[in-house]
């Protein structure tokens, strides 16, 4: 659960213009809208009361199967922004949603007994049968058809039979079910089990609580809804669920189980239920929103997870963006369309937070060893909307003792904290991800990668890392990229690696070391991405004869003895990399590229000793890593870069990822770098803000190894987030380090830190401070927390 101290969303844009009746041609010009509202739960009621209030003339109807008084669950909570979309669309509805309000500030999370307490979050929760009971008075005060206990009639019907069908029936819609080759829905099931409960108490504070039992985790959230009363959600993985019995016991004996097992929580008392069921969270998607006059809203349309508490609020959202749309645009088409313009980005960027708070919890387990404090801003940061800097704001003290605990020196930024690999420390979490230039000359790194990498070093990152850097003529992705297999490579190097070190003596430059496998002999990235080479192609090999894509040249299968060749030729890149130099060493395990095509079960078909289980398709990997690192010098560390997973059915799994990292691990890693994807064309990766990130998480809590986290990751913010949290050591940032050679320093001087974590080189430093503007008077942008 987030909480937000800002009014104005923006899914409710355009609620104020349609509240104070702007002129808009009508959706239907010839006469009012005739709209059937299929369930009474607040996103239909609340739909059904705007679209009357805007056009008094509409005939609007609402058919809801249950009785007024019946609802599921107990407290709904709204954040300041939804209330203010709705404050402007209905002040009559607002005013009576207001009296009734609770509000708080605090979120108080208990682990093994010790409790920590973050303030400044803002929330106002209301009983759900308090709210249905407002929006039942508005809808009939305005003259809207409220139907209970009536099953709505068949949406096929209703679509002929009326102007607009709002389908708002919820999770298990059976509209949306009903026109399922026109929604394409997806549902996901996740891995946990939870009920919703209350008690006849009011808790001072949001609360997170962690039960360790003999059957495993479970938690606990809960947050007062009135003066007298309480929402408690208990919520464990389906494996403790089943180990505690709560499978073959009543209703009440669950209950009852609940509330002993978090009596410290509860002061005692009992918890009580309204119908109340285990059950799993299920995440629906849906491709389309609309389907000629019938559209979505709410659950029916999508889900978000209760741990960011957001159902609701969503739901409501969707009735403002629909009932403006309706009375903006000139038809029905164009105003459904709109609203779905509208309403999805916001609800795909709430769903990817929430996807990652649900995932947070379901791993809860690997997280319980981090001490109190950081396991609490680990939690609360856990869905990647509230972040270090905005925690920082709303609770300044707590987030310094974080801070120190963590071993962050006074007024020294967690990413400016020092971090040690081997022999090799590091001056801050920065990282200058590879990022391939296809600039290279017969693999020789000339003019363009001095100053590419030079200025990137001079930048201020603790690591600058190479491109791949590709250990035979045949192993390289285009004709473009650099090589360690000529004495003229490692000598144009060494230059490199010379000027690193005597330029910027704080940072340290490390080499990645890579064969393309089946996706070489390709165009330059500019030219065509991934596409064979219109002449001069060389032959592919990799694990499987597979080609990349259609269109794609086919490799050959590798030999036992071309097996020995390529690990030959790994070693002796190696050995060059370490004569010019390079601090630290990573080996390319993913994306695809050779050594990625032996571990994913999707590109290695063999049947021989490096095919088949897991342990087999690591067996060459661990080869070559070995070899390597025989090679490379004892005291400079060695890292691992994988595609955690490959974002297609029957790929690499989350688990296996762990299993691969640990395998490493074991081998002598000294850090896995996190990444995922780009093994097969095919793939449907979840982007997002960070979205590699809990992968990297898991690896490192569970093989207990260093972990650098990549992907999305851009802003300084992102970085002191995810290191405070404990999800990463160090942090790979590539587009931002494009954008901006120089973003860690900026990184330092926008945060008022020169310390020994950044430090500007001599030539630099008198830009070490933003230039003035002249003004003094400028306005401050408004601080925004939360959603």
């Amino acid at each position: 659960m987030e909480g937000t101290v800002t009014a104005r969303t923006p899914g409710a844009r355009g609620t104020a213009r349609a509240a104070t009746h702007d002129p808009q041609p009508p959706a239907h010009p010839n006469h009012p809208l005739r709209v059937a509202v299929i369930g009474g739960g607040p996103g239909g009621l609340y739909a059904a009361a705007l679209l009357k209030r805007l056009d008094p003339a509409r005939e609007v109807t609402v058919w809801e199967r249950n009785a007024p008084d019946d609802t599921f669950g107990f407290g709904v909570v709204l954040s300041d922004e939804t209330l203010g979309g709705i404050e402007h669309a209905d002040p009559s509805v607002y005013e009576a949603m207001q009296r009734h309000f609770v509000r708080w500030d605090d979120i108080d999370i208990v682990h093994r007994g010790v409790k920590h307490t973050s303030g400044g979050h803002g929330f106002a929760a209301l009983g759900r049968k308090r709210l249905l009971e407002i929006l039942h008075g508005r809808c009939r005060d305005l003259g809207v058809d409220l139907r209970f206990r009536t099953e709505a009639p068949y949406p096929a019907w209703l679509a002929e039979s009326y102007d607009l069908v709002v389908a708002a029936d919820g999770v298990n819609s059976s509209t949306r079910e009903a026109y399922a080759q026109a929604f394409r829905p997806h549902v996901t099931s996740h891995r946990c089990r939870y009920i919703w409960l209350a008690a006849d108490f009011a808790l001072d504070a949001f609360r997170f609580e962690i039960a360790e039992t003999e059957h495993g985790v479970m938690q606990l959230h809960a947050y007062p809804y009135a003066a007298d009363a309480s929402t408690v959600i208990v919520e464990m993985r389906e494996e403790v669920w089943q180990a505690a019995g709560f499978d073959d016991v009543t209703p009440r004996e669950s209950i009852d189980r609940c509330a002993k097992i978090f009596a410290d929580a509860l002061g005692g008392r009992p918890l009580h239920s309204n119908k109340s069921a285990w059950t799993s969270f299920r995440t629906v998607v849906n491709e389309h929103w609309s389907h000629g006059n019938v559209v979505l809203l709410g659950d029916a349309a999508h889900t978000a997870h209760f741990s960011i508490g957001s159902g609701t609020k969503l739901a409501v959202e969707d009735a403002l963006a629909l009932a403006a749309c309706l009375e903006e645009q000139p038809s029905l088409e164009q105003a459904l369309a709109a609203y779905e313009e509208e309403r999805r980005p916001v609800v795909a960027s709430t769903q990817r937070a929430a996807r990652a708070s649900l995932e947070w919890f379901e791993n809860l387990a690997s997280h319980l060893d981090q001490p109190p404090r950081q396991f609490a801003f680990n939690l609360l940061t856990r869905s990647r909307r509230v972040t270090h800097d905005n925690l920082r704001l709303r609770d300044p003290r707590f987030t310094a003792a974080v801070e120190r605990e963590f071993g962050c020196p006074p007024g020294t930024p967690p990413m400016f904290t020092p971090f040690r690999l081997r022999g090799l420390t590091l001056r801050n979490r920065v990282v200058v991800s590879p990022m391939d230039m296809y600039s290279a000359v017969d693999g020789v790194p000339g003019d363009f990668h001095l100053v590419h990498l030079g200025a990137r070093a001079l930048g201020g990152a603790g690591l600058v890392m190479t491109e791949m850097v590709c250990v035979s003529a045949e192993g390289r992705i285009t004709p473009g990229c650099t090589g360690l297999y000529t004495g003229r490579q490692g000598e144009a190097w060494k230059r490199i690696v010379g000027f690193v070190h005597a330029q910027s003596p704080g940072t340290a430059i490390g080499v990645q070391l890579g064969h393309s496998g089946r996706k070489g002999s390709t165009k330059l990235m500019w030219e065509g991405m991934d596409e064979p080479l219109p002449d001069g192609n060389w032959p592919l090999v990799a694990a499987s004869p597979l080609p990349y894509k259609p269109g794609s040249q086919t490799p050959r299968q590798l030999t036992r003895a071309q097996l020995t060749d390529i690990r030959e030729q790994f070693t002796a890149a190696a050995w060059r990399a370490a004569r010019a130099g390079f601090d630290l060493l990573e080996l390319h395990c993913a994306h695809g590229y050779l050594l990625s095509g032996f571990l994913s079960p999707l590109t290695n078909h063999r049947t021989d000793a490096y095919g088949g289980s897991l342990e087999r398709r690591l067996r060459f990997p661990l080869e070559v890593f070995d070899a390597v690192r025989a090679v490379w010098p004892e005291e400079r560390p060695m890292t691992v870069r994988i595609s955690a997973t490959d974002w297609a059915e029957g790929g690499t799994t989350a688990e296996e990822a762990v299993a691969i990292a640990r395998a490493f691990a074991a081998h002598g890693a000294d850090a896995v770098d996190v990444s995922t994807g780009q093994v097969v064309a095919d793939e449907r990766p979840e982007f997002g803000r960070s979205y590699q990130t809990p992968f990297a998480d898991r690896i490192r809590h569970e093989v207990g190894v260093p972990v650098i986290a990549v992907g999305a990751i851009s802003s300084w913010d992102d970085v002191n987030s995810l290191i405070l949290a404990g999800r990463a050591d160090l942090c790979a940032l590539a587009r931002p380090h494009l954008y901006d050679p120089h973003w860690t320093l900026h990184a330092a001087a926008e945060q008022g830190y020169d310390g020994p974590g950044a430090v500007w080189p001599a030539p630099y430093r008198a830009g070490s401070r933003p230039p003035r503007t002249g003004r003094t008077d400028a306005p401050k942008p408004r601080l925004t927390l939360g959603r």
